[in-house]
């Protein structure tokens, strides 16, 4: 299957929010696989961003004044075109990141899911809504969800069609206008997701594209945006968040994870090692909720490091826009370089290698082994900082409690999971890690694609959630409108306003006879 022609990448440079891209400086976009250049994206800037916020100002009106019944139409739509086109969005996913097929065809999945969980659901969830009053009776309580306005969300390079798009999709249920910055590592996965958002029926005003830097690019939209969506580092996020706090607008944050798995000495061990391969190397590792520390009760920890080692050092490694490769490329320079630091610094410090462990140049230069490791010290960088790649660590324990505290020693909260023999032990386990999301049986899929619920960080892990009612609402702001009827707050005409005011507290008191 090939990759994506130079026309493709003509017409959706077409669709980025920049005027007269051939006056303007340029970036390279490489083929992940390769390192080879493919094709280049105009540079936005500041202008661009203040250009695309006017647009996006006008065509929200327009859009928060349609129902949100209407709205969706145009969501689940969307969600048809990206099952239709997937296998040329895979195949974008895979040129600007490297990653296996397989997770390219994640990200089309997860991109149409969350598309048609809103498109169904978000008409629902902004109803009108009638709760109790002040004074029952007298008192009539409504609350109503209006848009915020326009959304900025900055997006990361290692999901760039799910995670460029789906945050985007929530607000534009919600009736707001987005400008998107995504990363310049990835921008035409950004822009062909929405494409097909117009194509769906969106307002091509609605939704923006200016790619950029981060300092420029997503400097100005932090300045101009009325809510913030960030996925990204914990770093990167807290000095967003203290930009928005300044401003006063409201922020929202995925961020980074040294996510653990804990193993019970009741686990099937050959079932637990396939899963902690797809926990740990899903994506080359490069995933906020990918697994990077495995806590194993010491009764099975050698058995399960041997089945571990050899199921990942039999992982299908290459380059390739099929299905043949378990796990492809990283995405750049700077990931192999970092990935290979954390690894070389275990080792020299004592920690031993029980598979991969060194690059790959002779299937691509950002090609880089599944590494598992033992013996690894709490002075090595990679004990308690996210490497952010395909790098994972066992330790012994002498109990599940040992496990929990040790999974639990950690600034970041995001995902965990835990293999267990016994129901019950699973879960009474996953109660007591401190983690926005945590999987039995499974590394973090179950819970990612669970798109009715909430998913996001503890600690330095993030702010606020995505999915479900909770990814909805917060791009909403929420309006209480009371109505007081017959006897009014201040007294009833023809009564002494001291007699009034004296039976106000027995009747106030009553109400906890009717449940208030």
């Amino acid at each position: 299957m090939p990759a994506p022609t130079q026309a493709t990448f003509d017409r959706l440079r077409a669709l980025a929010a920049i005027d007269h891209p051939e006056q303007r400086e340029s970036r390279d976009v490489l083929e992940a696989f390769t390192g080879e250049k493919v094709t280049t994206i105009p540079v936005g800037t500041v202008e661009d961003v203040e250009q695309a916020f006017v647009r996006a100002r006008r065509a929200q009106k327009q859009w928060a004044a349609r129902s949100a019944k209407d709205r969706a139409k145009v969501l689940l739509k969307f969600a048809d075109l990206v099952n239709e086109r997937r296998a040329d969005l895979m195949d974008m996913a895979q040129l600007e990141t490297g990653k296996a097929r397989q997770y390219a065809q994640e990200e089309t999945l997860d991109v149409a899911m969350t598309a048609r969980w809103y498109g169904k659901n978000a008409p629902k969830l902004l109803e009108q809504k009638n709760t109790a009053g002040m004074l029952p009776v007298f008192t009539n309580t409504r609350v109503r969800y209006q848009p915020k306005g326009v959304v900025g969300v900055i997006a990361p390079w290692n999901y760039p069609l799910t995670l460029a798009v789906s945050d985007g999709v929530a607000a534009l249920a919600a009736g707001n206008a987005v400008v998107l910055k995504p990363d310049s590592q990835t921008p035409y996965c950004a822009l062909a997701a929405v494409e097909l958002l117009y194509q769906a029926g969106l307002p091509r005003d609605l939704f923006a594209v200016v790619p950029g830097p981060g300092g420029v690019v997503g400097t100005a939209i932090v300045e101009r945006a009325d809510y913030l969506m960030f996925t990204g580092s914990s770093a990167t996020g807290a000095t967003l968040a203290e930009q928005c706090g300044k401003r006063l607008i409201g922020f929202s944050a995925e961020l980074g994870g040294k996510n653990p798995m804990v193993v019970t000495k009741d686990a099937d061990i050959a079932h637990t090692a396939d899963g902690a391969a797809r926990a740990a190397f899903s994506n080359s590792g490069q995933l906020c909720i990918s697994i990077e520390r495995i806590y194993v009760e010491r009764e099975i920890a050698d058995e399960f490091a041997r089945a571990f080692a050899e199921r990942t050092a039999n992982l299908a490694l290459g380059a390739g826009y099929d299905f043949t490769n378990e796990m492809g490329s990283l995405a750049s320079k700077s990931q192999i370089e970092t990935v290979a630091a954390h690894v070389d610094d275990a080792v020299a410090k004592g920690a031993t290698v029980l598979a991969g462990g060194k690059a790959r140049p002779d299937l691509g230069p950002f090609f880089y082994e599944p590494t598992v490791l033992k013996n690894v010290p709490e002075e090595a960088i990679c004990f308690a900082s996210e490497t952010f790649g395909p790098v994972v660590s066992i330790y012994p324990v002498d109990s599940v409690d040992e496990a929990v505290e040790r999974a639990n020693d950690t600034e970041y909260g995001l995902n965990a999971s835990v293999f267990s023999g016994s129901t019950k032990q699973a879960q009474e386990i996953a109660d007591r890690i401190n983690a926005g999301t945590v999987n039995i049986n499974e590394g973090y899929a179950a819970a990612w694609g669970s798109t009715a619920a909430p998913m996001g960080g503890m600690g330095i892990s993030g702010v606020g959630r995505r999915h479900g009612a909770e990814g909805l609402l917060k791009y909403c702001e929420s309006k209480t409108i009371a109505q007081q009827r017959i006897i009014g707050i201040g007294g009833i005409k023809g009564i002494p306003r001291t007699v009034f005011l004296g039976v106000v507290p027995p009747i106030i008191k009553a109400l906890k006879f009717i449940g208030r």
